[in-house]
C-alpha cells in the first residue's frame, strides 16, 4: 500500500487528469491521495473537486494554502497526513499507466532490493518518447559548465549533472531519479526530515536523493514501467521566475553541500558569466524575449542575494 502527495499551483485539468489516472488503474493499492494547493488562482483545485468521480476508491485529503509555500514545503505537509509504507511524489502534470506502481513496488520489495531508498520510472510524452529524466550528483565543476553552455553541446553533455547522453532503456542504479515520479520508502522520508524547505522550487528533490545515499541508501531509475508526464508543468507560465529559482536553488544547493571556495565559485559563475552566455545563446536563436526573461530573472536574483548568501549551511 502507498500514499501519493501532489502539490498544484494552477495546474489547470491536468491535476483532475492525474488524479484520474490514479483511480483508473491503482484503486486497490493507494490508501490516500493528498492534494496541497499553493494558492491557486486558475479554479484547478475546485475542478478536480466537482469532477473527480465519487466516491474514490481511496481516501482523498485537500490542504489548501493561503500562499505559495514552495514544492518542497508543500510536499512535507501532504508527507505527514500520510501512514502508508511508501509515499509517491507525483507532479499533476503526470498520469500513471496500468503498471505505474505495481511494477516498481514488486521491484523494490524484492529481497536483494531492501536497500532502494527511491525508485523512479520510465517517464514518457503524448508520443511514448523516453525522457532522459535521471541525475547525477552535480560537482562545482558541472554546474560552471552548464552556467556557461558547454554542456549544451553533443560531445559535451557528460560535463552537466543532467544524464542527457544515456538512453534510459535500461534498469539502473543512479544518483538521482526526477521529482516527477518520486516513489520512496516513507520511514526513510521522515529519518532525513523531509524535504528542505529553503529551496522553494528545483532542486530540492536532489538534495534528498543526495541524503538517502549518504545514508546508504540506493536510488534506482526502473525501466519496466512507465508513467506519462508532460514536462515543464506550470512553471513554463513565469519563464523569469523560473529562472529565478532555478539560479536560486543551485547557489542553496552549493553553500550546503560544496566546500567554501567551490561554492563561491558557483557564485561567481552563475551572477558574472552566465548572464553573458545565456542572453548570446538566445540572441544566436533570435529569441529576445527569452534574453529580456534572462536579464528578469537575474534581478530578482540579486534582488535575493543577500538572503541567499546569509543562509545556513546545514
Amino acid at each position: 500500500m502507498l500514499d501519493i502527495v501532489l502539490v498544484n499551483w494552477n495546474s489547470g485539468r491536468q491535476l483532475l487528469d492525474a488524479v484520474v489516472s490514479v483511480v483508473n488503474h491503482h484503486a486497490g493499492l493507494v490508501g490516500k491521495v493528498v492534494v496541497v494547493d499553493n494558492n491557486s488562482t486558475d479554479g484547478s483545485l475546485g475542478i478536480l473537486k466537482a469532477q473527480l468521480p465519487s466516491p474514490t476508491p481511496f481516501r482523498m485529503q485537500f490542504v489548501e494554502n493561503s500562499s505559495n509555500r514552495g514544492f518542497g514545503a508543500a510536499c512535507n505537509q501532504g508527507a505527514r497526513l500520510c501512514n502508508s509504507e511508501y509515499l509517491l511524489f507525483l507532479n499533476p502534470d503526470a498520469k500513471l499507466f496500468a503498471d505505474s506502481l505495481t511494477a516498481p513496488l514488486a521491484f523494490i520489495q524484492q529481497p536483494q532490493n531492501r536497500d532502494v531508498g527511491i525508485c523512479g520510472v520510465q517517464l514518457v510524452d503524448e508520443h511514448r518518447k523516453v525522457a532522459r529524466s535521471c541525475a547525477r550528483f552535480p560537482s562545482a565543476a558541472a554546474f560552471a559548465a552548464e552556467a556557461v553552455g558547454l554542456s549544451k553541446f553533443r560531445w559535451l553533455r557528460s560535463l552537466g549533472h543532467h544524464m542527457s547522453e544515456w538512453r534510459h532503456t535500461t534498469t539502473r542504479r543512479v544518483d538521482h531519479v526526477i521529482g516527477a515520479f518520486y516513489l520512496m520508502w516513507r520511514p526513510l522520508f521522515e529519518l532525513l526530515n523531509g524535504f528542505d524547505e529553503r529551496f522553494f522550487v528545483y532542486l530540492e528533490d536532489l538534495d534528498l536523493s543526495l541524503r538517502a545515499n549518504r545514508a546508504g541508501w540506493r536510488c534506482v531509475y526502473y525501466a519496466g514501467a512507465q508513467a506519462f508526464h508532460a514536462g515543464g508543468g506550470t512553471s513554463r507560465q513565469v519563464k523569469a521566475t523560473r529562472l529565478f529559482y532555478a539560479l536560486r536553488s543551485r547557489l542553496l544547493y552549493g553553500f550546503k553541500h560544496f566546500s567554501a571556495p567551490q561554492a563561491w565559485t558557483v557564485v561567481g559563475v552563475t551572477l558574472l558569466l552566465e548572464p553573458v552566455s545565456r542572453c548570446m545563446w538566445s540572441v544566436l536563436r533570435g529569441s529576445l524575449g527569452e534574453a529580456r526573461d534572462t536579464l528578469r530573472g537575474y534581478v530578482l536574483l540579486w534582488r535575493a542575494l543577500p538572503g541567499i548568501l546569509g543562509s545556513e549551511r546545514q
